[in-house]
């Protein structure tokens, strides 16, 4: 029977891994707390950050702004290049003002995170230690003259 990789064996050993890296990735993300809220990159330059400097604002109004006139100028008239690119540089605007906006949090002690850290290595190194065949001597061994 062919085990991982298509080597002798080795695919029990690649399911207890595989099990305890996704145990220890389970244990991570159920320890992350997402939040968003606050000044994104774009919003956060042109307002110089929560709420102050010339341009105040805490609204994400001003990156519709270039999505806004390429839809408008695409309804007019939907050759023109220049307003494709606007509405898909405004889209690239929009996604990465949402992005930036997001906040991660860990909330755990540093000993679960070295245990969760061990845990996802060791299945990782089990996982790929599936993949060597069984079969083979060691190098040692095969390089010996009888």
């Amino acid at each position: 029977m062919k085990g991982s990789g298509g080597t002798a064996g080795g695919t029990e050993q690649f399911i207890i891994g595989a099990c305890m890296a996704g145990a220890a990735v389970y244990f991570f993300f159920d320890s992350v707390r997402m939040l968003t809220g606050g000044a994104g990159l774009v919003s956060g330059m042109l307002g110089g950050g929560r709420g102050t400097g010339f341009w105040a604002t805490s609204s994400m109004g001003i990156v519709f702004v270039p999505f806004g006139i390429g839809v408008f100028s695409l309804f007019v008239d939907a050759s023109r290049k220049w307003a494709w690119w606007l509405t898909w540089i405004g889209l690239a605007i929009l996604a990465i003002e949402m992005l930036s906006r997001i906040q991660f949090f860990m909330n755990m002690k540093t000993s679960h995170f070295i245990l969760m850290l061990v845990l996802f290595l060791f299945g990782c190194a089990l996982m790929f230690s599936s993949y060597r065949d069984r079969n083979q001597k060691p190098p040692a061994q095969r390089d010996a003259v009888p």
